[in-house]
């Protein structure tokens, strides 16, 4: 199922919604340029999913892992900006991230192009004309 989209900030949540009940797994992949918006996207699709932390950028720790309310692993959500290659992915473990029972959400996914799942949903994020954001799965 595709999705296409054109939101403002304040329509975020819904379609955190509509991106949660549309993608066909559990692994999705942010494409978009900087300030295409998405960590708060991300943020929103935690809180939707009832995350214990609201979230934030994980640039310079490169991984921040969630829980939901009960303590349950929830969520890693990976920022691949600072990577030189997909080896230093490898080293801090990417592998066996992808192999827990969690949502995996990735911001600049083509930095490790080739250790991308096959099932991993590409969800891709720009700034319309109008200011505006438009989402495309």
């Amino acid at each position: 199922m595709a999705m296409d989209v054109t939101f403002t900030e304040s329509g975020i949540r819904e379609v955190a919604r509509q991106l949660l009940s549309s993608v066909p797994g559990k692994v999705l992949a942010f494409y978009g340029d900087m300030g295409a918006g998405k960590t708060t996207l991300i943020k929103a699709i935690l809180r939707e999913l009832g995350a214990s932390d609201p979230g934030s950028s994980p640039t310079f720790g490169i991984v921040n892992e969630y829980h939901n309310r009960k303590g349950g692993l929830l969520a890693y959500h990976f920022d691949f900006y600072r990577l030189e290659d997909e080896t230093e992915a490898l080293d801090l473990g990417f592998e066996e991230y992808l192999q827990q029972d969690a949502w995996i959400f990735m911001e600049w996914p083509e930095k490790i192009g080739g250790l991308l799942p096959e099932d991993s949903c590409r969800v891709q994020l720009e700034i319309t004309e109008a200011g505006q954001r438009r989402l495309r799965f």
